[in-house]
């Protein structure tokens, strides 16, 4: 069974009191043995000071030299004013002069330490007396012309040493406490923190989504670049690479400035408006590529803008396919339309028994048809344009219009295929437009001329429509103008394009209720050995 892991709550939490407990601990030994020295020396302090108090008192070195004076009495005022253990005077035979139990008075100092005092030497000891075991200070104890008469001893008990240094303790362990509840508090707060950042994803979670993050990102064909607020590029992927570096940009771009690595991506642009920019062309180097730019959002606020990228050769391919696929699709939809129409009227005069006209009907949808289909092949030498024209004319008809298509002369097929496809975007817009133009008039008829010389050739589209207004006419090749609603105007805009691209021109004329007219002159390379 998989060892189940812990999550980043846990692990944050755990390891959080731990580093807390760590140092906490470190602390308390450092500190407690630090406090410890310092109440001993304070103690040592205190009992050297009270023993140099009653060394030099006048009372007791009048009372050693001459033998009067009350000794016991003044040390144990003392003795309750300091809070010592004892104070015992001594002569320099060791005997006591006083001493906290009174009946000890009279009798030799018990502990040993007290020689040095005797010889004239401060100094400090631990050692065991009649009390017990105790601090001890000792201080000689000289007249007024540096005769050494006996010795102040001063005694706190290491009982109290220790209470001190346990309380002081007890203080630090409080300390310890609450640091590692603020620690374990800390830790939980923190982790629940972070998990919000991270959405509520564990580690494991977020390296499997980057993981797969990086995988779509090194799948997908078109280029991938996307930038920070500050316009540095953070991600690029092998197929944004090659096109650069196919457009002459070898450098690693990561981290550079947009600006300087593509001055022209505009990616900038998008990080101050925050508007998304789509279908946009570009030049790299001599390479068109198509762009997209969006901004990146993050609780309304902008954090980045990514940039994807398509080599627009790439892009015109994949149209011209989809392009003829979809006249294939839309002249087989409309002929089968067409057709089963006639098969019922057909149907119908069988069951009549009107065997004659029927002959006579399907004999001239025969020779219509080839008429229709063998004029358009005698003069459009380009099969996808002839397929294509043969194909809105079965269309034209199901939508309940009619379409005349004519040619002065005979229309070679193009040099370049590309040429096709401009020009299948050309038509096709307009005819549509034409369509959708005589819907609404009573006459539906849309007449498309062909004429070819000197390498131009010219197409004329004329409908039967409403026309259209002169004002109408300055803005309706801009992209997204329509008067048809929203998501639409991109027709003619595509044919301006198209016709940009093939280097060509377009002429509009537009009377009310006399139709609309376009003509549009497209310099045509044809094949050789056309006519």
């Amino acid at each position: 069974m998989k060892k189940q892991k812990w999550g980043l709550q846990a692990t944050i939490t755990v390891l959080v009191c731990c580093v807390v407990a760590v140092c906490l601990l470190v602390t308390d030994a450092r500190i407690s043995k630090t406090i410890a020295d310092s109440i001993e020396k304070s103690q040592r302090e205190k009992a050297t000071n009270v023993a140099r108090v009653v060394a030099h008192s006048d009372i007791v070195i009048d009372a050693l030299e001459k033998g009067n004076g009350d000794i016991q009495g003044f040390t144990e005022e003392i003795r309750g004013l300091t809070n010592v253990q004892f104070i015992v005077v001594m002569d320099m035979n060791g005997i006591r002069k006083s001493h906290p139990d009174p009946a000890k008075i009279g009798k030799r100092f018990v502990g040993g330490d007290e020689y040095l005092a005797l010889k004239g030497k401060e100094h400090v000891s631990i050692s065991k007396g009649t009390l017990g075991i105790s601090l001890r200070s000792f201080i000689p104890i000289f007249d007024h012309n540096g005769k050494q008469l006996g010795v102040a001893a001063v005694g706190i008990s290491l009982n109290n040493v220790h209470k001190a240094v346990g309380q002081a303790r007890e203080d630090i362990y409080m300390g310890t406490l609450f640091g590692v509840v603020a620690g374990l508090l800390g830790a939980i707060l923190l982790a629940r923190y972070i998990k919000s950042i991270l959405f509520g994803l564990e580690p494991s979670e977020i390296a499997k989504l980057l993981q797969e993050r990086g995988a779509i990102l090194q799948s997908v064909r078109e280029g991938i670049i996307a930038v920070d607020q500050e316009s540095r590029i953070t991600l690029i992927n092998k197929a944004a690479l090659r096109l650069l570096q196919k457009a002459g940009l070898a450098k690693e771009p990561l981290g550079m400035k947009m600006e300087e690595y593509l001055p022209n991506s505009k990616l900038g642009r998008v990080l101050e408006t925050g508007q998304e920019e789509l279908d946009e062309e570009m030049e790299l180097n001599g390479i068109t590529v198509v762009a997209n730019r969006v901004p990146v959002m993050l609780q309304d606020r902008i954090v980045g803008a990514v940039s994807t990228l398509r080599d627009k050769t790439e892009v015109q391919q994949l149209a011209e396919q989809l392009t003829g696929v979809r006249s294939y699709a839309e002249a087989l939809r409309a002929q089968s339309h067409e057709f089963m129409n006639k098969l019922h009227v057909i149907l119908g005069m069988a069951h009549m028994g009107y065997y004659d006209q029927m002959t006579q009907y399907i004999s001239e949808l025969v020779h219509h048809r080839n008429n229709e289909i063998g004029a358009i092949s005698r003069y459009m030498k380009d099969p996808v344009l002839a397929g294509f024209l043969i194909g809105k004319l079965s269309y034209t008809r199901e939508a309940g219009a009619e379409l005349f298509v004519s040619s002065e002369r005979e229309v070679p097929e193009p040099l370049h295929s590309h040429t096709s496809h401009e020009l299948i975007t050309i038509l096709g817009n307009l005819i549509e437009n034409a369509l959708d133009a005589v819907s609404r008039s009573l006459v539906k008829r849309i007449d498309v001329h062909f004429d070819y010389g000197d390498d131009i050739l010219t197409v004329e589209v004329h409908d039967t429509g409403a026309g259209i207004d002169k004002e109408t006419q300055h803005t309706m090749f801009e992209k997204g103008f329509s008067t048809k609603g929203e998501d639409r105007g991109f027709g003619l805009f595509l044919v301006m394009q198209s016709l940009d691209r093939l280097g060509g021109e377009i002429e509009v004329s537009s009377k009310p209720s006399e139709g609309t007219r376009f003509v549009v002159y497209i310099p045509y390379d044809g094949k050789a050995g056309a006519k």
